[in-house]
């Protein structure tokens, strides 16, 4: 077993693969490199309870902060690596240091796709992804002020729940036809556009951002031909993988670093898990890059495995989870345009679930406050069970039971 593990980055599957490798025996260095100030935080709530106020810093940190100090993991903040020479098994970090490796995690991450147009460097507009960026956001939560999102996907409509409740007048501005168009299918949009609408958000739809308007702070931005008044603008547009030190360093980069199934790179020494990675499932039969707590969970895990010498192959069906409100949307597989669509509820009532049949088989499922559904469909998409859509659209049915 190798002597020292570098883990480039400090995030979900940083901590996780640290903590996997203890508890499969690794007792060897276990060196942690991370670019903010912080101990290793889960990022879902920061758009949520944490935006909110609703909750401390202390606990968005996966592990508090002494359990590094007691699994012996040397975990230094406000480090980053800059280069990884792979011929001599040594990463460069920021400081100028040299730290040598046996074996190596890229764990980098993502970060926020960014605006390049008039006026995008304005003060008042703001990107989402960490905690110093919500600590900037909270700044601009007046009641009364004028909020301009762009973009409706899971970041953009998440604030937008937390600003509007606030008594901040929230626009958000969309290119796509319907909100979270890339992530959920029609149903599951019209819910959430509605939802949003009755708690006074104005959505526009179809509208792309053409600049922003002011002189040091925006006051406004444009869109469609039309200018939003602005005193403080959410850019959530999307996010993009951390490759450029694999990449830079000869390893295979396609949509993410690519590994195989036990998250090993090209390079025997190196792997990588979590957002920043290609990585194939063989329940879905290819390969993909996810966005998700699961994957960078599930996939540290098997990372660590693999470092250890007990290589467990990864490949888990995909889930996710957005609050809105009162609501909470779970989604387990991957939705795709021709499925077969069969809804279970009446959304109406704030509580029903989408099922995405494919080739006859349960491919998917997006629930709205219908737990039941989206744990049985979770094993229902794993078995690939064919279920008739009768059957799967009758809620007098227990899910225990189609399950069976």
């Amino acid at each position: 077993m190798s002597e020292r593990i570098v883990i480039i980055g400090a995030g979900q599957a940083a901590a996780q693969a640290a903590q996997s490798l203890r508890a499969e025996g690794f007792a060897g260095t276990i060196v942690m490199l991370g670019d903010e100030p912080y101990w290793p935080y889960q990022r879902p709530p920061l758009s949520k309870k944490f935006l909110a106020g609703e909750m401390e810093l202390e606990r968005l940190f996966i592990r508090p902060a002494e359990f590094y100090a007691e699994a012996r993991i040397d975990a230094r903040l406000n480090e980053s690596a800059t280069r990884i020479d792979r011929a001599e098994h040594r990463v460069v970090t920021k400081s100028g240091e040299t730290i040598p490796y046996d074996q190596l995690l890229i764990a980098t991450g993502s970060r926020v796709r960014t605006l390049d147009m008039k006026g995008a460097a304005l003060k008042g507009i703001h990107y989402l992804r960490g905690v110093d960026d919500v600590r900037g956001i909270q700044a601009d939560f007046k009641p009364g002020a004028k909020m301009v999102i762009v973009g409706a996907g899971y970041i953009g409509l998440e604030v937008a729940a937390v600003a509007v409740k606030r008594g901040i007048a929230v626009t958000v501005l969309e290119m796509a036809p319907r909100v979270m168009a890339r992530v959920v299918s029609e149903p599951i949009s019209t819910f959430f556009d509605r939802t949003h609408r009755a708690a006074g958000v104005d959505i526009k739809l179809g509208l792309g951002v053409e600049g922003f308007e002011g002189e040091d702070r925006v006051t406004g931005v444009r869109a469609g031909g039309t200018r939003f008044a602005a005193d403080a603008v959410i850019v959530g547009v999307g996010i993009l993988p951390n490759v450029e030190l694999a990449r830079d360093a000869g390893l295979p980069c396609e949509n993410g670093i690519v590994v195989d199934d036990c998250a090993r790179t090209a390079d025997a020494a190196i792997f990588a898990a979590g957002d920043c990675t290609n990585h194939p499932n063989a329940l879905l039969g290819k390969r993909l890059r996810l966005e998700s707590v699961q994957n960078a969970i599930d996939q540290a895990k098997a990372a660590a495995a693999a470092m250890c010498g007990k290589p467990k192959p990864y490949a888990e069906v995909p889930w996710f989870w957005s609050d809105q409100y009162e609501y909470k949307l779970q989604i387990a597989g991957l939705i795709e345009p021709g499925d077969t669509q069969v809804v279970r509820g009446d959304p109406a009532s704030g509580k029903f679930a989408n099922f995405h049949l494919r080739g006859g088989a349960i491919a998917a499922v997006e629930c709205v406050n219908a737990a039941p559904e989206f744990m049985m469909g979770r094993q229902l998409i794993a078995k690939k069970a064919a279920v008739a859509p009768e059957r799967l659209g009758d809620v007098n049915i227990p899910m225990k039971q189609l399950l069976a």
